[in-house]
């Protein structure tokens, strides 16, 4: 190759790779413009969010984010959400975890197969469509048993362990088949039972996959407002979503304290995936490689 031609592949490359950059960059500034949006506006005036709402405030203060708590009751609805966001997760990666394992272990067998086609099939299915018929059902077996499902956090920690399933086991099982059986064999022939295979030898292994399942579902569940507003009605045990709703009223919209509701409502989850997202790529990375 010449020194030219070697030239001309060089500014090609450069080319590409700043046409590249600014394509990426474009899209940053699309995709976080709605951040952008909500915190600068989140310390305006009503007046001030109306005239311009991409225009920086001309003061900074920190009263609409104390109006907003006050309203939305924050730190019980931020207990709320800690709690239902982390015994959701917890649970979900336990029962997922175990199915997944079942089924890898048994995916040459009929029902094995027959298990794990369904769970991917529940994911295909929308929540909408079924969102009616679970709270109708609920309230039947309500009356039935008398165990009160709706309207308490148990019931709706038990509908995201149930929604959350077939995503979880799919990811589980995947990295699971990809662990050789050889070592559980090692194990069993050790005298270690099912239980201690699973929870020493296993579940240790399925950390990367399991720092990506949490992620996920932390996301999901900290910021879904659909399910808890079909499940809870009692004020008292309304997530951080449902406060926010609390800003909308019916022929009035209070845009500056909602914006400073919804900034603190997904500022624990970006500080967290933040804290998180090495988690993520190494969870990722290691899949790769096995």
């Amino acid at each position: 190759m010449s020194k030219a031609e070697k030239h001309e592949a060089l500014s090609k490359h450069r080319g590409l790779l700043w046409g590249g950059s600014i394509l990426v960059l474009l899209i940053s500034i699309i995709h976080l413009s709605p951040l952008y949006l909500l915190a600068v506006n989140s310390f305006k005036t009503r007046e001030e969010l109306y005239n311009n709402v991409l225009s920086l405030p001309t003061n900074y203060s920190f009263q609409y984010f104390s109006t907003a708590m006050e309203k939305m009751n924050f730190l019980t609805s931020f207990l709320n959400s800690l709690f239902i966001t982390v015994v959701s997760v917890t649970l979900i990666v336990l029962t997922s975890s175990m199915t997944a394992w079942v089924i890898a272990r048994n995916d040459k067998k009929w029902w094995g197969r027959v298990l794990y086609l369904t769970f991917i099939a529940t994911m295909l299915i929308p929540f909408q469509t079924v969102m009616m018929p679970l709270v109708s059902f609920f309230g039947s077996v309500q009356d039935w048993t008398g165990v009160q499902v709706l309207n308490t956090r148990g019931g709706l920690i038990f509908m995201y362990i149930g929604f959350g399933a077939a995503m979880s086991v799919f990811l589980f099982a995947g990295f699971i088949k990809s662990i050789p059986y050889s070592l559980e064999e090692a194990a069993y022939l050790d005298g270690a039972s099912k239980g201690r295979v699973f929870f020493q030898l296993i579940f240790p292994m399925l950390r990367p996959i399991t720092n990506t399942v949490v992620i996920l579902n932390v996301i999901w569940i900290w910021n879904d407002y659909l399910l808890p507003s079909l499940i809870i009605a009692d004020q008292a045990k309304r997530t951080i979503p449902l406060s926010t709703f609390s800003f909308f009223g019916e022929f009035t919209i209070q845009w500056n304290l909602a914006m400073a509701g919804l900034l603190m409502t997904i500022l624990p989850v970006i500080i967290f995936y933040a804290f998180a997202q090495r988690s993520i790529i190494h969870g990722v990375a290691q899949g790769s490689v096995k």
